[in-house]
């Protein structure tokens, strides 16, 4: 995981822990005071937010003790995990711009792309100017690397 997903998922992390578990408690006191539990709507609706909550907790915890945290900017060379790869679609001439990133962090909308997608265990040690074929669920794609950074 790079310094940036881990930064992140620890800040959503201490988010949780500090501000929406705190409510999600008061709103299932408030909501005991209401009376009967079983026909209580908004008591049932708040334990389902904490379980949520708590999973997520959970889940991020975990995530974040097995990270192994790798800065790009002390990287060089062919194409590896958190490089900045800017690509051409051979067929439609479109430039595409991603960073290669682990699955804790891939967001495809925000050029981030997992390092277990086809596209990117395709570019793994690549080099500027290569082409490269990459078999998507759409059909066979060709690019080309135009540029590598590490940033």
């Amino acid at each position: 995981m790079t310094p940036k997903g881990h930064k992140a998922l620890d800040g959503e992390l201490k988010v949780l822990k500090t501000e929406e578990r705190p409510s999600i408690i008061r709103a299932i006191a408030e909501a005991r005071e209401h009376g009967d539990l079983s026909e209580n709507a908004e008591y049932h609706s708040a334990r389902e937010k904490q379980s949520f909550i708590e999973g997520r907790i959970k889940e991020l915890e975990g995530m974040l003790g097995l990270a192994e945290v790798i800065d790009p900017a002390r990287l060089s060379g062919s194409i590896k995990f958190g490089a900045t790869v800017k690509l051409i679609d051979e067929d439609t001439e479109e430039e595409k711009s991603y960073q290669i990133v682990g699955e804790a962090e891939a967001d495809i909308e925000k050029g981030l792309l997992n390092i277990k997608s086809p596209l990117a265990r395709a570019l793994i040690g690549k080099e500027e100017g290569d082409s490269v074929e990459v078999r998507t669920p759409g059909g066979t794609r060709d690019y080309e690397v135009l540029e590598i950074k590490y940033v």
